[in-house]
C-alpha cells in the first residue's frame, strides 16, 4: 500500500518547510509514504525549498492555474505514481499533520472512499464571523446538493482512495472542495468526516483576499454548483416561477377585462405575454441542460475507465517484464552426425 501526501503550492518557499517538517514518513497500514508538491507557477524558491526538505515528486505549471487545477494535477500525478490513497493538505501548515493516520483510517479499513477533516470552525480565532458563517452555509449547501452529511465541506484536509480519485473532476477554477464532495455524493461514494486539529495562522489566506471578494466568490460558487449539478431543478424552478407570475398578471388582466376595464390595463397583458414566454423558454432550457448533464456523466465514466485501464497496465507491466526476462535458456549443443 502506498500513501502519497500532496501539497498544492504557489509561492510557498517561506512556509513550506514548516509544513513539510510535520509530515509523517510512516503511517499505519502503508508500506510507503511519499510526498508530492504541485508547483502552481511559483515565482519564488518553492521548488528548491521542497527538494531541500526531501519531497519525492514535483509537478509544475509554468503559469499559475489556480488551486482547483493544482489539486486535480496532484491527484492525476499520484495515480500515475501508483498511490492507493492520496492525502491533500495545505502549504501554510493550517492542518495538524499528526491527524493524518486518523484521516486515512476509514479508507484503510474499507469503510469510506473519501474522508474530510472537520475543523473546529467555531474555535478558530483567525476566522472572522462572516467567514465562519459562510463556511457553515457552504457546508449546508453541499449537504443538500450531494445528499451527504459532511461537517466541514470547505476543508482541504482530506484523504481520497485510488478508486475515488479516478472518478473526481473539477470544473470550478476557484476551489475544488465543494465540487468534489458533490460529485462523490452523486456517484454514491461513501464520505466520512473525522475531527482534526488546526495550527496557528502563519500567513494570510490566499483564497480570502478580502471579505467582499470572498462573499462574492462563495455565492457564485454555490450558484454554479446548483446550475451544474442540479440543472433541471434549477432552470425548472426559475422558469416555473416566471411562468407563474405571468399567469397571475394575465389573470389580473382578464379580471379587469370581465369588469369592462380592460382597455386601461393593456400593459398587464404585454407583461404577462413576456413573462409567459420567458418562463416557457427557461423551462425548455431545463430539459436541454439535463441532457448536457447526462452527456457530461457519460464522458466522466469514459475517462474513469481510461484511467483504470492505464493503471492496470502500469501495474501489470513489471510483472510481464519479470516473466519474460527469466534466466537465459541453455541452447542444446550441436550434435555431430555419425
Amino acid at each position: 500500500m502506498k500513501l502519497i501526501i500532496q501539497i498544492p503550492c504557489y509561492n510557498e518557499a517561506a512556509s513550506l518547510s514548516v509544513a513539510l517538517a510535520e509530515l509523517p514518513r510512516k503511517v499505519k497500514g502503508f508500506d510507503t509514504v511519499e510526498w508530492l508538491i504541485v508547483n502552481d507557477g511559483s515565482t519564488d524558491d518553492t521548488v528548491e525549498a521542497a527538494r531541500r526538505c526531501g519531497v519525492d515528486h514535483v509537478v509544475s505549471f509554468k503559469r499559475n492555474q489556480g488551486l482547483a487545477r493544482a489539486y486535480m494535477a496532484g491527484l492525476r500525478a499520484s495515480l500515475e505514481l501508483g498511490a492507493d490513497v492520496i492525502v491533500n493538505t495545505d502549504a501554510d501548515n493550517q492542518y495538524c499533520a499528526a491527524d493524518i493516520p486518523a484521516l486515512v483510517a476509514p479508507i484503510v479499513d474499507g469503510s469510506a472512499d473519501i474522508v474530510v477533516g472537520a475543523r473546529p470552525i467555531g474555535a478558530i480565532r483567525h476566522f472572522s464571523l462572516i467567514k465562519k458563517a459562510l463556511q457553515g452555509l457552504g457546508s449546508a449547501v453541499v449537504r443538500g446538493v450531494s445528499g451527504t452529511s459532511v461537517e466541514d465541506a470547505p476543508s482541504g484536509f482530506r484523504a481520497v482512495s485510488r478508486e475515488a480519485a479516478m472518478r473526481l473532476h473539477v470544473f470550478n477554477d476557484y476551489t475544488y472542495t465543494l465540487e468534489t464532495i458533490i460529485q462523490a455524493g452523486r456517484k454514491n461514494m461513501v464520505i466520512a468526516s473525522v475531527p482534526v486539529r488546526v495550527n496557528g495562522d502563519i500567513r494570510p489566506s490566499r483564497l480570502v483576499k478580502s471579505i467582499p471578494s470572498y462573499i462574492k466568490k462563495s455565492i457564485l460558487t454555490m450558484l454554479r454548483i446548483f446550475v451544474v449539478y442540479r440543472p433541471f431543478r434549477f432552470f425548472m424552478a426559475v422558469g416555473g416561477t416566471v411562468f407563474a407570475i405571468g399567469v397571475i398578471v394575465g389573470l389580473r388582466f382578464l379580471a379587469f377585462l370581465v369588469l369592462g376595464r380592460g382597455g386601461g390595463h393593456v400593459q398587464s397583458l404585454i407583461l404577462a405575454s413576456i413573462l409567459l414566454g420567458i418562463g416557457f423558454q427557461t423551462m425548455l432550457t431545463a430539459f436541454l441542460a439535463d441532457l448536457l448533464a447526462v452527456n457530461r456523466t457519460l464522458m466522466e465514466e469514459v475517462e474513469y475507465h481510461v484511467l483504470k485501464n492505464a493503471g492496470q497496465r502500469s501495474k501489470e507491466g513489471p510483472r510481464r517484464r519479470a516473466a519474460v526476462s527469466g534466466p537465459p535458456r541453455s541452447r542444446p549443443k550441436n550434435r555431430k552426425s555419425p
